[in-house]
């Protein structure tokens, strides 16, 4: 979660792929957690998401992503301008906020940054409040990395602006999923983190996909 400055144009079009030639198109935009920081593309959860609804005969393409390791709110908004990306797709995720939480900003700040993400995820989804679904942020207290930290006072920090989200969500009639306490049972488990000990393993992120799926399928077949 170290901060980094946002891409140039011509970096932000390597997570934009081609329009795939599929019935449903599907975009997530995100951190750390969306890019799958030291983990392979295939076990990112957005990723992992898409092939379960294909295995239920939902025919949705592989994701465009917008994410990078260290981006907060503003960050991605701004990557998102950057990008020129214009496009509409049928599905659209947002799981943003643990890179404000990690910097100390205020949940004032996140709040408000936080609500245009969620007015530009709805752009992206054809101005389509429920096509577009929020993940809450994961507690990377649980994590090997913060063996020596507060994590009382990361957990704490977490659940407040992860009440934001979940307020703003139910404001602007957006699915809300929880997956938070799915992070925080990892705690213990090497298996459930990926090689840095602070990001989480394509086996933990799995869970975050199968938590996912319902919500995505009602959204893309109702």
């Amino acid at each position: 979660m170290v901060a980094i400055p946002v891409l140039i144009f011509l970096l932000m079009t390597s997570f934009l792929p081609t329009a795939p030639e599929a019935n449903y198109t599907f975009l997530s935009l995100g951190d750390s957690y969306t890019i799958g920081e030291s983990v392979a593309e295939a076990d990112r959860w957005s990723v992992q998401l898409a092939g379960m609804l294909r295995k239920q005969s939902i025919d949705v393409a592989s994701p465009a992503i917008i994410a990078k390791t260290g981006w907060t709110t503003a960050e991605l908004q701004e990557a998102i301008k950057i990008s020129g990306n214009r496009n509409t797709y049928s599905l659209v995720s947002l799981l943003i906020g643990v890179n404000n939480q990690y910097r100390g900003q205020s949940s004032d700040r996140y709040r408000t940054e936080f609500r245009e993400l969620l007015q530009t995820a709805v752009q992206y989804a054809g101005g389509k409040s429920a096509r577009v679904f929020v993940l809450s942020i994961p507690d990377w207290g649980a994590s090997p990395f913060a063996a020596d930290r507060d994590r009382n006072k990361i957990a704490h920090e977490i659940d407040q602006f992860n009440t934001i989200a979940k307020e703003e969500c139910l404001k602007a009639a957006i699915a809300y999923v929880d997956i938070t306490p799915l992070t925080r049972s990892a705690t213990g488990d090497e298996s459930q983190f990926a090689s840095d000990g602070l990001h989480y393993s394509g086996k933990q992120m799995k869970l975050w996909a199968e938590k996912a799926l319902p919500v995505a399928k009602s959204r893309l077949t109702n």
